[in-house]
């Protein structure tokens, strides 16, 4: 028998397709509010390189704590629900902050501007677009002439550099590859035409374009500086500070309800995260098919004001939804919260309060992101270890194994999300720098695969579970735990051999290897991330259940800090976002993804090889 808030007995659960009914609020809600996360997500780093005109290796260094603090505060948000405010309050008050953040991210601000100088005549430097097909032109006064920047140089688009500066791929050719198709001649220019260029012959001397800019500039003969938009950072680390708070307070605590809608040993549960799940990726297969295009065509704020239109839905679906869930999730004890407090507030009070408080510390902490990376990993070890600590010391017999189980595949789920949320960062730079892309799809779009993939594969992977249960032939969780490790690995070795054989003259891989990397990411995701959340629910201890929800997140928060370093490690330069060297950032993402692919395999057999003995400390739960 379930109790209510009061203390009375519940109801009888009622059911929609054979689940509580309070699961379709779940879904909806979830499915909302990852709209959300993953479209604002989509644009991001591409946002910060493009726009704001960070380097890709301080962009994916901001995007990798910002992430990492999204899945550390669970932890905090975790406790606060367990101890005071239960998980549906919780979940709303988070909620309300993703509001304000994600439509906070919706103010562009004018963004960063670069000048080069050359010959004592400093130009802007302006972008048009936001696809792969950008185009740099410098400006002096009303005069502005396309340029491209290569190891080579600059030159101007139209018109040849001479042939002690010239590449092997004259600038039109390049652009050819580049755009598919030949640009327009410019007046006063003259352009070598095919014949030409293909004998080798020296280019033929072009008149200077428009605005004064020399037709070819040699290595070190130009200076490149960067103006940040001082006015508008700190706005866009305020929404950040806010989704992050915000997250804090949902996250961990949504999944511990839908937990709470099934009985111990109920054989239903599996297939419920499972579900949870699949309505957690429709709503980032949305998000990134729509907000992504959304923001890339027709500019940054269209899509991110999308993003918050999509909270707004899951804040309200959440709120008059309650009913559906039969007072699960609700505060340990309610009377508490109705108390005055300081000022006379109720106590519930000081929690919305304490929430908006948080954002100030977060918001400093996001904006020294090198000061995260270094200290978090710290911070969250002694988390764990606390953990481990209260699991040795205060628990005994199954109870006290089975924690340590979760806390064993907890530690190696880490290297797991390092490796796959790669997504965010370097997969999508790699799209934009390194990949040929068809014209209806542009870079932020690329992460829809992984969503898409899941929506189709995710209830044929928990109906494949459920048929092998019943011939007793299901894999364990440290089995399931592994293959998600062989899978990830197997992907990034995958597109680091495209990389290094498959790439066209313009150092572009076909798409179809990124979309193999993402399926092969995907299937690993299905067999760790649905399972991972259900076996913290089967093996935590009831009292602490939340805490050990954000303890699981805190896995992902360590990732995150390992994502931010390898993915730094694939940058290479940039002028007003744009690479100026596709064959080395190539040749980088091959040598990196080829790395980390091989430690995933490795970890995953050695996890595969000593899964016997895990699966014997789980008493009994698959």
């Amino acid at each position: 028998m379930s109790l209510s808030e009061g203390g009375g007995a519940l109801a009888p659960r009622k059911t929609f397709l054979g689940h509580p009914r309070g699961l379709v609020i779940l879904f909806l809600a979830e499915m909302w509010e990852r709209f959300s996360y993953y479209g604002m997500r989509a644009l991001l780093v591409l946002y910060l390189t493009q726009h704001f005109l960070f380097g890709p290796a301080e962009a994916q260094g901001i995007y990798a704590a910002y992430a990492a603090l999204v899945y550390l505060m669970p932890v905090i948000g975790g406790l606060l629900a367990d101890k005071y405010l239960g998980s549906r309050k919780a979940v709303i008050i988070g909620a309300v902050l993703l509001v304000l953040g994600h439509f906070t991210m919706a103010f562009e601000g004018r963004g960063g501007r670069d000048f080069v100088t050359v010959g004592g005549t400093e130009y802007a430097l302006e972008v048009e677009g936001r696809d792969t097909d950008r185009r740099i032109f410098a400006v002096n006064g009303e005069e502005r002439v396309e340029i491209r920047i290569t190891p080579e140089g600059i030159s101007t688009v139209g018109a040849e550099p001479s042939a002690a500066i010239a590449s092997d791929v004259g600038a039109i050719g390049v652009l050819e590859a580049e755009t598919g198709a030949a640009p327009a001649p410019q007046a006063g220019v003259a352009t070598p035409g095919p014949d030409a260029l293909e004998a080798g012959e020296p280019a033929v001397a072009a008149t200077p374009p428009a605005a004064g800019f020399p037709a070819a500039v040699a290595p070190g003969e130009y200076e490149i500086r960067t103006v940040r938009d001082l006015r508008a950072e700190p706005i866009l680390f305020l929404a950040l500070s806010l989704i992050i708070v915000g997250v804090g307070f949902l996250k961990a605590n949504i999944s511990t309800v839908v937990g709470a809608l099934y009985d111990e040993g109920d054989p239903r549960r599996d297939a419920g995260f499972t579900i949870f799940y699949v309505g957690i990726n429709l709503g980032a297969l949305l998000a990134t098919i729509l907000c992504a295009w959304l923001g890339i065509q027709y500019g940054w704020a269209y899509g991110f004001g999308l993003a918050g239109i999509g909270m707004l839905f899951g804040l309200l679906t959440f709120i008059l939804g309650q009913s559906w869930l039969e007072g699960r999730g609700g505060p340990p004890r309610p009377e508490l919260l109705r108390r005055k407090g300081i000022l006379g507030l109720p106590f519930e009070a000081i929690f919305w309060i304490g929430g908006l408080i948080a954002v100030l510390p977060v918001w400093l902490m996001i904006q020294r992101h090198e000061l995260i990376s270094t200290t978090l990993p710290t911070i969250a070890g002694v988390i764990f270890a606390l953990v481990v600590g209260y699991t040795l010391i205060r628990l005994r017999g199954a109870e006290r194994t089975r924690m340590l189980v979760a806390q064993v595949l907890t530690f190696f789920s880490v290297l797991f999300w390092a490796l796959f949320e790669q997504a965010g960062s370097s997969l999508t730079l790699f799209a934009d720098q390194s990949t040929a892309m068809p014209s209806w799809l542009n870079a932020a779009q690329t992460q829809f695969f992984n969503p898409a993939i899941i929506v189709v594969l995710g209830p044929v992977m928990a109906a494949l579970w459920v048929w092998l249960a019943r011939r007793r032939m299901e894999p364990s969780t440290p089995v399931k735990f592994s293959f998600g490790l062989v899978f990830v690995g197997a992907g990034f070795l995958l597109l680091a051999w495209a990389a290094l054989t498959q790439s066209s003259v313009d150092f572009r891989v076909p798409l179809l290897f990124l979309f193999l990397t993402y399926l092969l990411h995907t299937i690993g995701e299905l067999c760790l991330s649905p399972v991972g959340l259900s076996m913290i629910t089967k093996l935590s201890v009831d009292r602490v259940v939340g805490l050990m929800m954000g303890v699981w997140f805190l896995s992902s928060a360590v990732a995150h800090i390992v994502a931010g370093w390898i993915a730094q490690a694939t940058a290479t330069e940039t002028v007003a976002g744009i690479v100026t060297n596709r064959e080395l950032a190539l040749q980088t993402y091959a040598d990196i993804f080829s790395s980390i692919g091989w430690v995933g395999v490795g970890v995953g057999v050695l996890l595969l090889l000593i899964s016997p003995i895990l699966k014997k400390g789980m008493a009994g739960v698959h």
